[in-house]
């Protein structure tokens, strides 16, 4: 016996979002899985800004979003112990520029 699914048609709407990451492995050598992280965003081809705390990228969100899951999954394959802070923005906030 089969199951018919039916397709559904979603009115998509365009968003675009800016997601900031600080990851932090819990580990002496912590370095190379940042510069690995890091690299692999920067590799992506969506607009990264790098600060000394945080890395942030700006994007559609979908997209955006279907990349930065894989990107994070393979980077705690590769850490034993990790932390992650991520915040999501609904905008994109890339050319925001402090007015004080």
């Amino acid at each position: 016996m089969g199951v018919l699914l039916q397709s559904q048609t979603f009115n998509r709407i365009h968003m675009n979002i800016s997601i900031e990451f600080t990851l932090t492995p819990l580990q002496a050598d912590f370095e190379p899985p940042i510069i690995a992280f890091i690299k692999a965003l920067r590799n992506s081809g969506y607009k990264v800004i790098e600060t000394p705390l945080s890395t942030q990228i700006y994007g559609e969100f979908d997209a955006l979003m279907l990349f930065v899951s894989q990107a994070i999954k393979e980077s705690f394959e590769a850490i034993d112990h990790v932390v992650l802070n991520m915040k999501i923005v609904k905008s994109d906030r890339s050319d925001y520029e402090p007015n004080f």
